[in-house]
């Protein structure tokens, strides 16, 4: 199947939707209210812990006005321990739709989704996991992040639109760039953002390959209670 090959691109984008959910909260008590304060209309959808964390930086009348739980945005609520939380049509859209493709905004208005601006995502402690002493194979496998890096992936191949912001070093330089611009973030700094964010999903994965090439089928077994 070919490409979808997009000519027409703005160079600045403001940021009115955000979907955050992270592992590791750093710094984010910082980028969070800034993005409020920019632009007091934006919407923060999330997830979990991550909704929580927000709604106390916030507090609770802006917290109604900006933050938005993602199962009540998609109409799906999460599923039992959370493992599907943001693999959604309705997310995926968002991420991936064109500015000035016709089939894109129809489809946004079909589906009452909304182009999302900002991904902020960072993945399961994976490494810091592996690197305990006695860890099994099992405690490994549940720290494989996997709506994390979809997001990311998504995010950053759009990066026609969309900033995917995988850093808590990122977010002090992100909130000057927008404070300076009036709130938006230009082409070049997206696309920055997007060759860190595939690199980091790389080192990620390459990790867990990693790690499990050098586990055998007979340790691996001994993690479970095998049925026959």
């Amino acid at each position: 199947m070919a490409g979808n090959i997009v000519r027409d691109v703005d160079d600045s984008v403001r940021i009115r939707h955000v979907l955050c959910s992270v592992s590791d909260k750093t710094g984010l008590d910082g980028l969070i209210p800034a993005l409020v304060e920019l632009n007091p209309e934006v919407r923060i959808f999330s997830t979990g812990g991550t909704f929580d964390a927000i709604r106390k930086m916030l507090g609770e009348e802006n917290a109604k006005r900006n933050l938005v739980q993602v199962s009540d945005y998609t109409g799906q609520p999460e599923t039992q321990g959370g493992l599907v939380k943001t693999l959604d049509f309705k997310i995926y859209l968002g991420l991936l739709t064109e500015t000035y493709n016709d089939a894109h905004q129809g489809d946004l208005r079909r589906t009452g989704a909304v182009p999302l601006d900002m991904v902020v995502v960072n993945l399961y402690p994976f490494r810091q996991t592996v690197a305990k002493p006695g860890v099994t194979v099992e405690a490994a496998r549940a720290n494989i992040d996997i709506g994390g890096p979809c997001m990311i992936r998504a995010s950053a191949k759009n990066y026609l639109r969309v900033a995917s912001v995988v850093d808590p070093a990122d977010y002090p330089r992100i909130v000057d760039i927008l404070r300076k611009s009036g709130g938006t973030l230009d082409l070049a700094t997206r696309f920055g953002l997007a060759k860190k964010a595939f690199a980091h999903t790389a080192s990620y994965d390459t990790a867990i390959a990693g790690f499990l090439e050098g586990v055998g089928a007979d340790a691996m077994r001994r993690s479970y209670e095998v049925r026959n």
